[in-house]
């Protein structure tokens, strides 16, 4: 939303909520932004995330909206319910109407466009009866994929000299069950008796208590802890990306990465799982080593790493390098583009 703002060459206003609660975004946002959007009128377009309900939205402001661009960074479809979560089909109903009256539909990556467009008939197969068809379809024709833009400095070389010895091993996510923090503490605790050396940053955000697998990740792993608990300073976070020499993800839901392409960016090297958007992201010539297929494969990659981590100096530069793409300058003429047809509507 700020990388948009700050590199479009269009005008664009910030209306946002903080960045909690998301369940009552996705039920009643609707109701608190319509009286906060003045002079409707004034606007070319407007673009909503997933965690709105567009159609509550549009019947309330009436004829005076503006054509709409909804972009979905994830779904309640295919996103992993908490077991007994009796509320998730009515959230995903809200995920097909907003895809449905927007204007335009605009997903993150090719993987979760084909994941949202193949989930739409199995879900709403659900129903008791009268169940809609050509939902899909219908959704399809205004859907497109634009990558989201990441804001990093990035006018160097990647600098081995910086990163610690032994090598720094980054968890850069969110700190909740999609991403599956048991199999990379797991995998670590495998390495650790094995008796190779490593130090963990455990980094990304945490809403509430913190989680039991992290507090005894904590007390485990107490002597090759250098940073636990989110980074708040951007500069900091940044510096710690940059000691960093591994990323790992072990997420059972990834609809992009950026967390992943950020690490990146400041020379980490990743181990992703071999699904989800990471082989999208991810450049092929990369696969073979940085991709797993499961939790063996992923600790045997991770100790060939640990094992001679200084080999991969030349692929830090040239992964990074790649990664470049994904720049706010790289991809902001896709999102320019796209307003302009948006202001068309």
């Amino acid at each position: 939303m700020n990388g948009l703002s700050a590199h479009s060459s269009h005008d664009v206003d910030i209306v946002a909520m903080p960045g909690e609660n998301w369940r009552w975004r996705m039920l009643g946002a609707a109701l608190h932004i319509v009286d906060n959007i003045p002079l409707l009128e004034k606007y070319d377009g407007i673009i909503v995330t997933d965690l709105f309900n567009l159609a509550d939205f549009k019947a309330l402001v009436g004829s005076q909206c503006p054509p709409v661009l909804a972009y979905f960074h994830e779904n309640q479809m295919t996103y992993p319910q908490p077991p007994g979560d009796k509320g998730a089909f009515q959230l995903g109903i809200i995920n097909i109407t907003t895809a449905l009256v927007a204007d335009m539909v605009v997903f993150n990556s090719k993987m979760h466009k084909d994941a949202f467009l193949n989930a739409v008939p199995k879900f709403l197969k659900r129903g008791r009866d009268c169940r809609p068809k050509g939902i899909a379809d219908k959704i399809r024709k205004k859907a497109d994929v634009l990558y989201p833009g990441i804001t990093l400095p990035f006018d160097r070389d990647v600098d081995a000299e910086k990163q610690t010895n032994p090598p720094l091993i980054v968890w850069n996510h969110r700190w909740g069950f999609d991403k599956n923090c048991e199999m990379f503490f797991s995998a670590l605790e495998k390495i650790d008796n094995m008796g190779l050396d490593f130090n963990l940053a455990l980094m990304g955000e945490n809403f509430g208590k913190i989680p039991e697998v992290f507090k005894e990740a904590e007390k485990k792993f107490k002597d090759r802890i250098l940073q636990f608990g989110y980074v708040p300073l951007r500069e900091e976070y940044e510096k710690w990306l940059k000691r960093g020499a591994i990323v790992i993800s072990t997420a059972i839901q990834e609809n992009f990465g950026i967390s992943v392409i950020e690490a990146m960016l400041m020379g980490c090297v990743p181990l992703l799982p071999d699904r989800l958007s990471y082989p999208e992201i991810l450049p092929e010539e990369f696969h073979e080593h940085f991709l797993y297929k499961n939790r063996q494969d992923l600790i045997e990659k991770l100790l060939l790493i640990i094992s001679d981590y200084k080999q991969y100096e030349e692929i830090q530069s040239r992964l990074a390098k790649k990664m470049t793409s994904f720049l706010w300058k790289n991809v902001i003429s896709g999102y320019n583009k796209a307003l302009e047809r948006l202001a068309k509507f």
